[in-house]
C-alpha cells in the first residue's frame, strides 16, 4: 500500500503552487498597468497627442482578446503547463522588446504580441488553480491566482511615482524581465497535469469549440457568463484608467487622488482574497448577495460624497474591494461552468468577453467626458452596469453546472468530472 504523503509536504507543495500563481498574476497586473502609467512619458518623447495612443492601447487589447480565446482552447489539447510557460515567456520577452521600440507603430506591434502572451496566461492560471485543489479550497486557489493582478497594478503605479515620466521605458523593462525570471521556476516546479481532453488534435477547432460551449444545455449559461465578464471587467478597467482623473475633477488634489488609487488596489486585493476564501465556506451565498448589494451603494457614495480626502480615500478602498470581490465571483463561476476537458476553452472565451469590456470601459468614460458629463455623472453612469452584472451573477447561481444540470452557489465547486 502506498504511503501517505505527509501533511507538511502537501502544505509545502500547495504554498509553492500558490506562490507561482501569485507571481504570474503579479507580472500580468504590472504589465497591464504599466502601459497606462507610461502614457504621459510616451506622449512627450514621441511628440504625439494622447489620442494617438489609441493605436498603442488598442493593439494590446486585440492581442489580449485573441490570446485569451486561443490560449485556453490550446491548453485543453496540449496541457496547461506548456501553454502557461510559453505565454508567460512570450509576454515577458515582448514587453522587454517594447522598451526598445523607437516609434508608435513599432510600439503598437510589440504590444500586440505582448497581449497575445498576456491573454493566454490568465485563463490557464485560473483553470490550474481550480484543478489543483479539493472542493474546500478551489475558490481560495482561484482567489490566490487572481490576487496578484491588483497588487501588480499597484506596484506599477508606485514605481511610476518614483521615476520621472521620461524613464517610461524602464517600466517595460521591469515588466519584461520579471516574468522571464519566473519561467525557469514554472518549468521546474509546476506540475504537468494533462486535462481529460489533452490528447485531442489541434485540428479540431472552431466548430468543436462552439459545440462545446453551446451544446448540451450550456448555451444560456455560456452567454450569461460572457455578459457577466464583459460588465464586470468594463467596470474594473474604467475605474483603473479613469479613477484618479475623476477624483481630481471632483476636487481632490493630485496626491490625494494617487493615494485613493493605491487604496483602490490594496482594498481590492485584500477583500478579493477574503471573498475567495468565503466562497469555500457555508457563507458563500451570503457573501455573494452582500457583494452584489454593496457595490452599487459604494459607487453612489464615491459619486456623491463631498470632496473630503479621508472620506473619498476610504470610499475608494471599499470600492476596490467590492469591484475585485465581484471579479473573484465571476472567475469562480467561470471555472465551475465547464468540465475539465474543456475548461480552458470555456474560461478563455469568457476572459475574451471580459477583454472586450476592458476596451469598452475606458472608451465609455472618455465618450461621456467628451460629451460634457461631470465626474459625478460618469461614476453614476456605471450604476446600471454594476446592477446588470449583479443580476447576471444571481442568474448564474441558478443555471446549469459543468454538465448543464441545475446548480446553485451552495454546491459550487463540487465534482465536475466530464461525463461526455
Amino acid at each position: 500500500m502506498m504511503a501517505a504523503i505527509p501533511v507538511e509536504t502537501q502544505r509545502g507543495a500547495s504554498f509553492l503552487l500558490g506562490a507561482l500563481w501569485f507571481l504570474c498574476a503579479l507580472c500580468e497586473g504590472f504589465d497591464v498597468q504599466a502601459a497606462g502609467v507610461a502614457a504621459a512619458g510616451m506622449v512627450r518623447e514621441l511628440q504625439c497627442i494622447p489620442a494617438d495612443l489609441g493605436l498603442f492601447f488598442g493593439a494590446t487589447g486585440v492581442g489580449l482578446l485573441i490570446g485569451s480565446a486561443a490560449g485556453g482552447s490550446i491548453a485543453d489539447r496540449r496541457g496547461r503547463k506548456p501553454v502557461l510557460v510559453v505565454s508567460i515567456g512570450a509576454f515577458g520577452a515582448f514587453s522587454l522588446l517594447t522598451s526598445f521600440m523607437p516609434n508608435l507603430t513599432l510600439l503598437a506591434a510589440a504590444r500586440f504580441l505582448t497581449g497575445l502572451g498576456l491573454g493566454g496566461a490568465l485563463p490557464n492560471l485560473i483553470a490550474m488553480a481550480m484543478e489543483s485543489g479539493g472542493v474546500g479550497v478551489r475558490n481560495r486557489n482561484i482567489g490566490i491566482a487572481y490576487f496578484g493582478m491588483p497588487i501588480g497594478g499597484t506596484l506599477a503605479s508606485i514605481l511610476a511615482f518614483f521615476i520621472p515620466s521620461e524613464a517610461w521605458r524602464e517600466l517595460f523593462r521591469v515588466g519584461g524581465l520579471a516574468p522571464l525570471l519566473i519561467v525557469p521556476a514554472l518549468i521546474h516546479w509546476l506540475p504537468d497535469k494533462r486535462s481529460v481532453g489533452a490528447s485531442r488534435s489541434l485540428s479540431l477547432g472552431f466548430a468543436e469549440n462552439t459545440q462545446q460551449l453551446f451544446g448540451k444545455g450550456r448555451a444560456f449559461r455560456t452567454l450569461l457568463l460572457w455578459l457577466s465578464f464583459f460588465l464586470a471587467v468594463l467596470t474594473l478597467h474604467l475605474l483603473l484608467n479613469w479613477l484618479p482623473f475623476l477624483l481630481t475633477a471632483r476636487g481632490l488634489s493630485k496626491g490625494s487622488a494617487m493615494l485613493a488609487q493605491a487604496a483602490f488596489g490594496i482594498g481590492g486585493a485584500v477583500i478579493a482574497l477574503r471573498q475567495a476564501a468565503v466562497l469555500d465556506s457555508s457563507w458563500r451565498l451570503t457573501s455573494i448577495v452582500v457583494s452584489i448589494g454593496v457595490l452599487p451603494l459604494v459607487l453612489v457614495c464615491a459619486a456623491l460624497l463631498p470632496a473630503w480626502a479621508p472620506a473619498l480615500i476610504l470610499t475608494t478602498l471599499l470600492l476596490g474591494g467590492a469591484v475585485l470581490a465581484q471579479q473573484v465571483i465571476v472567475y469562480a463561476a467561470g471555472a465551475t461552468s465547464y468540465p475539465e476537458s474543456m475548461r480552458g476553452c470555456g474560461l478563455g472565451a469568457a476572459v475574451a468577453a471580459g477583454r472586450v469590456g476592458s476596451l469598452a470601459g475606458p472608451l465609455l468614460s472618455a465618450a461621456l467626458l467628451a460629451s460634457g458629463r461631470t465626474a459625478t455623472e460618469v461614476l453614476l453612469a456605471l450604476l446600471p452596469i454594476v446592477l446588470g452584472c449583479g443580476v447576471c451573477l444571481g442568474l448564474l447561481s441558478r443555471t446549469g453546472d459543468a454538465h448543464g444540470s441545475p446548480k446553485t452557489w451552495d454546491n459550487l465547486g463540487q465534482s465536475d468530472r466530464d461525463t461526455t
